[in-house]
């Protein structure tokens, strides 16, 4: 069975609707933690990382054999307790960082400070000892938006902000939640996102059950 930690709701029918697509069959089991955003939004990613544990160990003991974890804000310290948990934690983020970090000038765009910075690190991670030229844009007034429950407010603020993005060989989409506006961009620059290349890689570990 594959865990998914994710802090907003939003998210459960986003990957119920690629698994349904990509992964028929696959068995999904939805952890939805808001509180956890909010928390390492104020105070860091680590002040939640005991919160975080306690939450995957719950999710092993009910049967879980991976975990992937939507929350580029928590991703790091989610990947981090595979070691005591004994199964896979996997970031939703990393296969899109893998693929931006193939690529020069990249942008991260997110629509919340705190994911910004573990974006940048995990495609620089990715880089290894590539040289990449890697910029950040917070999207002012996108999250108040999807907070209200403004979905469409929400894309379109962040696909206008895309569409802004000069010279860059990549935009990187940080938060899961940002995916649709891909769509809804104009922009001739590759923009990636994070939820359909995640659940396959996630998919993949359960069906090896590694």
């Amino acid at each position: 069975m594959l865990a998914l930690l994710h802090t907003s709701p939003v998210h459960v029918p986003v990957f119920d609707a690629l698994r349904d697509e990509d992964h028929p069959g696959l068995t999904l089991r939805h952890l939805v933690h808001e509180d956890l955003l909010a928390r390492a939004g104020e105070d860091g990613p680590e002040a939640v990382a005991p919160s975080v544990a306690a939450v995957l160990a719950g999710a092993v003991a009910q049967g879980a054999t991976v975990v992937l974890c939507t929350c580029s804000t928590i991703g790091a310290v989610a990947e981090a307790s595979a070691a005591d948990l004994g199964v896979p934690v996997l970031r939703v983020d990393r296969p899109m960082a893998a693929a931006a970090a193939e690529r020069r000038r990249i942008v991260v765009v997110a629509a919340v400070h705190s994911t910004l910075e573990p974006t940048a690190a995990l495609i620089r991670e990715e880089a290894v000892d590539r040289i990449v030229e890697l910029r950040t844009l917070l999207v002012e007034g996108a999250w108040e938006r999807f907070e209200a429950g403004d979905r469409d407010g929400y894309l379109d603020a962040v696909a206008a902000a895309v569409d802004e993005v000069r010279e860059a060989d990549v935009i990187v989409l940080a938060q899961a939640s940002m995916a649709d506006a891909a769509a809804r961009t104009a922009t001739a620059v590759p923009v990636l996102s994070s939820p359909r290349s995640g659940l396959r890689a996630a998919a993949a570990a359960t069906a090896s059950g590694s």
